[in-house]
């Protein structure tokens, strides 16, 4: 695969106090981020190769404005609960260094963001929002987990029953990830290779497992 994960987000509801659980589970909190003229805010956190992102809309005005709306991130926030999948997966380029986006996708330069530069794929709402970024400096340094959890090696998407022709399918042929059809939109994170066979469920407050 000539991509890898750099970040998933999760949308939550305003200010994601589902992250506290997180945090009492041993996570270390990185420091938040708004995004401006995007209009969403998001809390944060790093691990050794890849972030996990609890994103919300902050501003209503802005995530509906002619700079965002094509992101659908308005979409998918106001349709939470009714279909439209919570998460977002962000590539970027994979230990080969090929820099080629895996999927078909639009720029997106928002000038209230300058030197952010992402290709979108044009998906449905009942699959993740994929998204992949070609440079990409993260500035904040992973902190040190209470719980031990240091490297994001595999990640799976649940959720409806997707085409044969959808781009979560289609990543998930080329091992970007793992994808499998169920009753609900549920993100299974498995970190260091699953040597410890621990697992955490953060539902109903998150549609989110992890394996460690």
């Amino acid at each position: 695969m000539a991509a890898e994960i750099d970040h998933i987000f999760i949308l939550t509801s305003r200010g994601a106090p589902a992250a506290d659980a997180l945090v009492k589970f041993g996570l270390t909190e990185g420091p938040p981020n708004v995004h401006p003229g995007q209009g969403t805010a998001c809390r944060r956190f790093f691990f050794e190769n890849a972030m996990l992102e609890l994103l919300w809309i902050e501003n209503a005005a802005e995530a509906q404005s002619a700079q965002s709306r094509p992101t659908r991130l308005w979409d998918r926030w106001a349709q939470a609960g009714r279909g439209a999948s919570p998460f977002g997966i962000i590539l970027r380029p994979g230990a080969s260094g090929e820099l080629a986006c895996p999927f078909d996708g639009w720029d997106y330069r928002p000038p209230t963001m300058p030197g952010l530069e992402l290709q979108i794929a044009d998906t449905g709402l009942n699959e993740p929002m994929w998204c992949y970024v070609e440079k990409f400096r993260r500035s904040v340094q992973p902190g040190e987990h209470r719980a031990g959890l240091r490297k994001l090696t595999l990640a799976r998407i649940a959720g409806p029953q997707l085409p044969a022709n959808s781009v979560t399918t289609a990543m998930a042929s080329l091992g970007a990830i793992g994808a499998a059809a169920g009753g609900e939109h549920l993100l299974e994170l498995q970190f260091d290779h699953g040597v410890k066979r621990s697992r955490q469920d953060f539902r109903p407050g998150l549609p989110l497992l992890f394996h460690w």
